[in-house]
C-alpha cells in the first residue's frame, strides 16, 4: 500500500488524498466519458459522488471512513482535516455533478504512469470535450472521477471531486479534493490573460507564475488535463525561468552579502492574497529569531532581482528548511518588505 499525492506543486487550496496499490505494470488503460459509459455505471458514479459530498457538507467524516477503501480508511486523519475545513464552505451549498470519467485499469499488475485519454482526440492533440489523467502507481481496477460544483455556500463556489474504487457492486472513495476554483474573485481564464499581459511587459517571471496558477485554477484535480490547460503550457514555455527553481531544479540568490541555495518558488492564495513562497537551504533552524532575519534577507534580495514581482504578488513567504526537512517560514507584505 502507498498513499499518493499528486500535486502540480504544494499549494494549499488543493486538499487532495489517494490511497491506491502498486507493485509492477499495468498492460493497458481505457477512459469512458458519461456519453461512453453505460446508464447503470453514470448513475452509480453519479450518486455516489452526491451522497459523498453531502457527508462532507454535514462534516459527517465518520461515515466517510465507513464508505472509503479499507486502506484509506486505516489512515483517515487527513481526510478529516479535510471535511473539517470545509464544512464552512460545503455547508448550504447546491452541488451540480458535472459528467463523470470512468477509468479502467487492465492486467496484472501496476503502472508507475497510467495515462488515460478521454473523449476525441485530433492529430494535433486534445479537443474542446477531450480530458487527460495521469495517476502514478495505479493498480488494475476501476476508478471513477467525480466532480460537483458547490454554489451558494458561505465562502463562496468550490469544486468538491471524489476518486472512486469499484469494489464488488459499490463505488469506495479512495481520494477527496476540496477547490476554490477562484483567487481574489478571479478564475483562470483571468489568470491566463493577466499571465499574458505581464508577458507584453517582458515581466516574463510574474508572466510564469500566473500561467501556474491560471492552468491550476482551470482543472478540479491536479491530474487532469485539457485543451485549454494543453494550450495555456505550451505559450507559459516562451517564459519559463532559468534564473529561478522551476520544475526541480536549485537555483542560487545573493544577497546580504551571501548566496541563497533556493530550491522552490511558486504562488500561493492566502486568504483574499496571492503570496509567492519561496524555499531555501540552511544548516539549522534552530535559532529562530537568526532564521527570521535570514528569510527577510531572502525576501528583500528575491525582490532586488526580481522587482516585478511587487506588481504581482501581495506577499512573500520565505521558508528556510533545514537537512532534516523541518522548516521554519516568515510572511511579508510587499509594502513591508524594503
Amino acid at each position: 500500500m502507498k498513499l499518493l499525492l499528486w500535486k502540480t506543486r504544494p499549494r494549499i487550496s488543493w486538499i487532495g488524498i489517494l490511497w491506491l496499490v502498486f507493485s509492477g505494470l499495468v498492460h493497458a488503460q481505457t477512459c469512458y466519458t458519461s456519453a461512453d459509459m453505460d446508464e447503470p455505471t453514470r448513475t452509480a458514479l453519479e450518486s455516489a459522488g452526491k451522497r459523498y459530498f453531502d457527508m462532507a457538507a454535514r462534516g459527517d467524516a465518520a461515515s466517510l471512513k465507513q464508505n472509503a477503501i479499507a486502506s484509506l480508511a486505516g489512515q483517515f486523519s487527513g481526510i478529516e482535516t479535510a471535511v473539517k475545513d470545509n464544512q464552512a464552505s460545503l455547508s448550504g451549498a447546491k452541488p451540480a455533478v458535472r459528467s463523470p470519467f470512468l477509468l479502467k485499469a487492465e492486467g496484472t499488475a501496476a503502472l508507475p504512469r497510467a495515462e488515460f485519454l478521454c473523449g476525441v482526440f485530433a492529430k494535433n492533440g486534445q479537443t474542446a470535450n477531450s480530458a487527460e489523467f495521469i495517476l502514478a502507481n495505479l493498480a488494475p481496477g476501476s476508478y471513477g472521477v467525480v466532480t460537483l460544483d458547490a454554489t451558494g455556500g458561505a465562502n463562496g463556489p468550490r469544486t468538491v471531486s471524489f476518486v472512486l474504487e469499484q469494489q464488488g457492486q459499490d463505488w469506495k472513495m479512495g481520494g477527496f479534493y476540496v477547490k476554490d476554483p477562484q483567487i481574489k474573485g478571479h478564475d483562470g481564464n483571468w489568470f491566463a490573460d493577466q499571465a499574458r499581459g505581464y508577458k507584453s511587459k517582458a515581466q516574463n517571471h510574474n508572466a510564469w507564475f500566473y500561467y501556474v496558477e491560471a492552468r491550476e485554477l482551470l482543472v478540479p484535480v491536479p491530474f487532469m488535463y485539457t485543451q485549454l490547460t494543453d494550450k495555456l503550457y505550451d505559450e507559459s514555455q516562451t517564459v519559463k525561468p532559468t534564473d529561478l527553481p522551476v520544475e526541480g531544479n536549485a537555483t542560487d540568490l545573493s544577497g546580504a552579502g551571501k548566496t541563497y541555495r533556493l530550491t522552490t518558488v511558486f504562488p500561493l492564495p492566502v486568504g483574499n492574497d496571492l503570496d509567492l513562497v519561496v524555499k531555501y537551504q540552511v544548516a539549522d533552524i534552530s535559532d529562530t529569531a537568526k532564521t527570521f532575519q535570514e528569510n527577510t534577507a531572502v525576501m528583500k534580495a528575491l525582490l532586488a532581482k526580481f522587482p516585478e514581482f511587487r506588481d504581482g504578488f501581495d506577499g512573500i513567504v520565505a521558508r528556510a528548511v533545514a537537512p532534516s526537512g523541518q522548516d521554519y517560514g516568515s510572511m511579508l507584505a510587499m509594502k513591508d518588505i524594503k
